[in-house]
């Protein structure tokens, strides 16, 4: 990776100097100054981080994205027919590997009119560049959108919310890099949200543990107090009404808030019968990222979940007698 030519690096630290002194004018200025040289300015909670432009726009941050009238597309548009009533939301924030595994994988065994959106935050190890090179190799069907920010700066919940912000389809999948399609396992989870009531329906489900509320068992099929967040699918119109909860930083626990929040809102949650061809690599969000981070954005999830519904058996799953 090339260093920073000093000049670069000086125009980093007058930008830096006047967000301190809040003059975001000139900060914008001078970010746009770096910008024209070639280099891409991402702040970072140590101060800033600069990279060589990569050969895709850039945003700086998600909020840009969302108010850019280029990526959203109304669902009545006749642009998101094409989309074949679901789409595929993939977070990107490292693991190159990873992402031509599981997207490689998506092309071939999701249905062909399914189309992906790629959320690349922080272009991290040249993740980005990956998904780029996938995305101009296959137009047709892949969307890629790179934000400067990193995960961590946007959270989950945020990212999440954005992928079903800019899908216009009428379903949308939420779906892990560690989770890889060996054989369609969207047309199954599309067609459980045909059954009544179901607002969303996923690879894996657990039920509330109601003796303390501190801990959640695996379920198997059938409805669900929760749906994990490594393959599910939710109705569109009952996500935007009701997103996960932008305060998920990090992942873990957060997609148990925001199924509680789907049921509710009176939706169920489903898990199919039939066995879906998905395998799991190595989870990087859990296993490879910060150990205090993790602990910390997790108990603030599941502590959320526990005042807003501790004691609600009401919205949970039906229990067997």
């Amino acid at each position: 990776m090339s260093a920073p030519p000093s000049e670069i690096i000086d125009l980093a630290e007058r930008r830096q100097a006047a967000r301190v002194a809040r003059d975001f004018e000139l900060a914008d200025q001078l970010r746009d100054q770096i910008s024209s040289a070639g280099w891409i300015l991402a702040d970072t909670p140590a101060g800033f981080a600069l990279s060589v432009k990569p050969p895709f726009k850039v945003h700086p941050t998600l909020a840009d994205v969302l108010m850019d009238p280029g990526y959203i597309i109304d669902a009545n548009d006749p642009t998101a027919v094409s989309h074949g009533g679901c789409g595929v939301g993939i977070i990107v924030d490292g693991w190159r590997t990873d992402v031509r595994t599981c997207l490689t994988a998506l092309l071939e065994f999701a249905p062909a009119q399914v189309q992906i959106i790629v959320l690349d935050l922080g272009n991290v190890d040249g993740a980005g560049l990956v998904a780029h090179e996938i995305g101009m190799e296959y137009q047709d069907r892949v969307r890629v959108i790179h934000v400067a920010q990193t995960l961590e700066q946007v959270g989950w919940g945020r990212a999440t919310g954005a992928l079903i912000e800019l899908d216009p389809a009428a379903a949308h999948v939420v779906m892990d890099l560690s989770s890889v399609l060996t054989g369609d396992a969207i047309t199954p989870l599309l067609a459980a949200l045909h059954e009544p009531g179901v607002i969303a329906a996923g690879w894996k489900g657990t039920n509330v543990d109601v003796s303390d509320w501190r801990s959640v068992v695996d379920a198997g099929p059938g409805e669900v107090d929760v749906l994990l967040g490594y393959l599910m699918v939710v109705d569109r119109t009952a996500a935007l009404a009701t997103p996960p909860n932008p305060k998920a930083k990090f992942y873990r626990n957060g997609d148990l808030e925001w199924s509680l929040l789907l049921r509710a809102a009176g939706g169920r949650l489903v898990v199919p019968a039939d066995h879906l061809p998905v395998e799991q690599g190595r989870h990087h969000g859990y296993h490879d990222s910060d150990p205090e981070l993790r602990s910390r954005e997790s108990k603030k999830n599941y502590d959320r979940l526990l005042q807003q519904f501790r004691g609600r058996v009401d919205i949970l799953a039906p229990r067997s007698s």
